[in-house]
């Protein structure tokens, strides 16, 4: 009886043991199963992200650790000082950006009738020179939240003062503007200004030129510059703008690649510069208003 009883204990044992190797071979091929399988998951996963991040202008700038400026010589916005420094507005606007966002700002001089060109290429990472916004640019890139309010408006030679007064009065005048831009514009779609002769000028500050030589009788020009150029103390002291003829009000902002998500990041930076006293500061040193 005994050895019957232990026989069947034996057999009853080896059965049991039988049965825990199974559930431990099978457990065991279960875990191997989804290790397996997790970095195919993972790998399929990241595809989406890798293809954002190539896309993202957030993750190259970032990447490079450089914001590319493009910008042109246009006083107070971005111009050189006495000691042929870069400075105005926009540059120190861009400066304390990029030190907030721990990037090195590279400012690069373009061609502004080629601008898009030089973003889109990414030559240049944004466009930070007083940019008018227009419905026509936005079809080319993007703007950030407006900064600065500006116009256009009309700047003759003091002795012609009494000859040129309104818009009626500029009908037959030589006009000048730089090509590309917002006075340009103006000129061609006034009804007055359109009927007169018109060079077109690689930079504003031409269009100055332009005008104190006699080449010209009349230059459209962003106002943020002529209030710095038309007054005493500087080389077109005997310029003039003509008063209370404003012939565009306009907004001011930052241009990137069309669908950038780094304009986000700025527009945020700037609400805090905003809030910090900082922005307001900028403009009272360079006479300019915020847009609000």
């Amino acid at each position: 009886m005994k050895r019957l009883v232990t026989a069947l204990l034996a057999l009853s044992m080896a059965l049991s043991l039988a049965a825990c190797g199974g559930s431990s071979s099978s457990s065991s091929s279960s875990s191997s199963s989804s290790s397996t399988a997790a970095p195919a998951a993972s790998s399929s996963s990241a595809a989406p992200a890798a293809a954002e991040s190539s896309d993202s202008d957030k993750a190259y700038i970032e990447g490079n650790g450089v914001l590319k400026i493009g910008y042109t010589y246009f006083e107070p916005m971005n111009y050189n000082d006495a000691n042929g420094e870069l400075t105005g507005f926009d540059t120190e606007y861009a400066k304390r950006v990029c030190e907030e966002l721990g990037l090195t700002p590279e400012f690069i001089e373009i061609n502004w009738d080629t601008k898009e060109i030089e973003l889109n290429s990414k030559n240049i990472d944004c466009i930070w020179n007083g940019t008018t916004v227009t419905e026509e640019r936005k079809e080319n890139m993007l703007f950030g939240d407006p900064y600065v309010v500006n116009a256009q408006v009309i700047v003759i030679r003091k002795a012609d003062a009494e000859k040129y007064t309104d818009l009626a009065s500029l009908a037959g005048a030589r006009m000048v503007a730089e090509v590309g831009s917002s006075g340009e514009d103006v000129i061609e779609t006034d009804e007055i200004l359109s009927q007169n002769e018109y060079n077109a000028m690689g930079k504003q500050i031409d269009c100055f030129l332009e005008v104190k030589s006699n080449q010209a009788d009349a230059a459209v020009i962003d106002m943020t510059m002529a209030m710095t150029y038309c007054q005493e103390g500087t080389d077109y002291a005997d310029l003039y703008m003509i008063p209370d003829l404003r012939l565009a009000e306009e907004q001011n902002a930052i241009a990137f690649r069309k669908g950038s998500d780094f304009a986000a990041v700025v527009n945020d930076v700037t609400k805090k510069l905003v809030e910090e006293g900082f922005m307001q500061q900028l403009a009272d040193k360079y006479q300019l208003t915020l847009w609000s």
